[in-house]
């Protein structure tokens, strides 16, 4: 407890240190209302180019390299054939990497997609059974192109996305490289977890990169905090939610990292205060200015790239911004966020007093800290000071991590992060249990103002994992398998149900 006690004095002193340096326009508490499914008008009638999540941590069984986990493609039903869901080949996927604090995407990395038909004369995903390397079956498959671009050294590409900059330094990292197929069901790929696993492709110099479809691993109750922030089981921190996301995939880019890959000074840094120790990443999608489109289906695309999504800390577009400026936050880089807020674009009495502390008091008579929220900080725009902000930060929205904060072991970490005195949890960085739902609860309803007080600091949805949460692994790429087409509730009973296959029996069953 005392060295609990000592992190919320220094988070609050934080806070003030803050305060004096940085305007209050500059204050955005974050609210709880989903992650980033479907989040603004336009992107939610284009779901191959919507995040849903980012995820980044210092690898669990790798502590040389990070984690990246980028999920796309809300709520995706496995049985959707005969065309299943796969990743858009006229969308640019990014992942960016902020080293330096200035709000500037210093390394990118770049995903396209193209999808390929074995035999266009059948309507048929798979022609027949398809084993662990993928036959010939397969019919429609997708591979996978990768680039590394870097800011160069002269600014030129300052404040303009890398990828319409022409002198951008761009490497090609893959090529070819096959994406998972979707889970069927157990008939049509028998040894699905084999299968996938062999797409989990070694890219040399320490890099692991895997895509395709896996089970959703975002947990809450949407269903019951869009109806009026109802909590179905009062106060949300003893079950009783009902998970919106199980039974649902989504579409995941995966990469596993090298930290001197990523870091300014090409070093692994061990001193969490050390001046190239905090990371900060977002991702974005991105399609070309102009399409054409023609007869037969036949599109063709031209100029440079346009961004329509983009997704650092969760929850930020859902329920800080407002409808009417939620699309153009999706075109904004992080070094436009700034700007935006000094103007004055987003209102302060939107971002000072939350719309979500109003409803709690107002629907559950709870009694939050009074006048401005100044304690819900800029721990989403800056960083916590002594955890994740990198010296002379610029503010902007972005999901950082302290790559020298070691991962916390097997067993002990909390999924309240930070707050649960697990410094290697979300804020800082994102792990696939990190329960951001309830954390955001209470931070809104002033924890980190007493933490003391209750219900306050016990506010959540009733939903505190992940659906698959026993599927989830320890290793590269974490996420649990995909659901199928037949919709059972864990791999092993799909395997089960196949095992008459004499296929599934040569592999030596399940």
């Amino acid at each position: 407890m005392a060295k609990r006690s000592l992190f919320w004095v220094s988070l609050v002193g934080a806070m003030a240190m803050l305060m004096i340096s940085i305007s209050p326009a500059f204050l955005t508490p974050q609210v709880a209302k989903a992650s980033s499914h479907r989040e603004a008008p336009l992107i939610s009638q284009d779901p191959v180019a919507d995040a849903t999540d980012l995820y980044a941590f210092v690898s669990p069984e790798n502590p040389s390299t990070v984690s990246i986990i980028t999920n796309w493609i809300p709520y995706e039903n496995a049985a959707s054939g005969p065309n299943f869901f796969r990743f858009g080949d006229d969308v640019l996927y990014e992942i960016h990497v902020d080293n330096v604090g200035d709000a500037q995407d210093h390394v990118v990395f770049q995903f396209r997609f193209k999808t390929k038909i074995i035999n266009g004369d059948t309507f048929l995903h798979n022609t027949g059974v398809v084993g662990e390397n993928m036959d010939a079956e397969y019919n429609l498959r997708q591979y996978m192109y990768i680039d590394k671009l870097t800011a160069p050294a002269d600014g030129s590409c300052k404040d303009q996305a890398l990828s319409n900059c022409p002198t951008a330094v761009r490497t090609s990292i893959a090529a070819d490289k096959e994406v998972a197929p979707a889970n069927v069901g157990a008939k049509s790929f028998p040894v699905y977890p084999m299968t996938a696993a062999k797409v989990v492709h070694n890219l040399g110099n320490g890099m692991k990169v895997f895509a395709g479809p896996r089970a959703d691993p975002f947990f809450a109750d949407i269903g019951s905090l869009f109806d009026l922030l109802t909590i179905r089981n009062l106060p949300g921190n003893k079950g009783g939610g009902a998970n919106s996301f199980a039974g649902y995939n989504v579409h995941t880019i995966s990469m596993q990292i090298p930290i001197s890959m990523l870091t300014k000074d090409g070093a692994t840094p061990t001193d969490p205060n050390g001046g190239s120790s905090v990371l900060g990443f977002w991702t974005t999608s991105s399609r070309r200015a102009t399409t054409v489109r023609g007869a037969l289906g036949a599109t063709s695309s031209s100029g440079n790239w346009v961004q329509i999504e983009r997704l650092g800390m969760p929850l930020t577009n859902e329920v800080v911004i407002p409808l009417k400026l939620k699309d153009a936050f999706n075109n904004l880089m992080p070094s436009q966020d700034y700007k935006l807020i000094q103007a004055g674009v987003i209102p302060a009495s939107i971002i000072l007093q939350p719309e979500l502390g109003k409803l709690l008091t107002a629907l559950y008579g709870l009694k939050l800290p009074s006048g401005d929220r100044t304690d819900i900080l800029a721990v989403f725009l800056t960083g916590v000071k002594g955890l994740n902000q990198p010296a002379g930060v610029v503010p902007s929205e972005q999901l950082r991590l302290n790559v020298a904060i070691p991962p916390t072991a097997a067993g002990k970490e909390s999924a309240l992060g930070v707050l649960g005195n697990d410094l290697a949890g979300f804020p800082n960085g994102r792990r696939l249990k990190d329960d951001v739902i309830d954390i955001e609860l209470r931070v809104v309803a002033g924890i980190l103002v007493d933490p003391s007080v209750s219900p306050n600091n016990v506010l959540g949805d009733g939903v505190d994992f992940p659906a698959r949460v026993n599927d989830l692994t320890g290793a590269f790429p974490y996420q649990a398998l995909p659901y199928s087409g037949l919709l059972f509730n864990t791999p092993a009973q799909e395997c089960k149900q196949s095992l008459n296959n004499p296929y599934v029996q040569g592999y030596g069953g399940c």
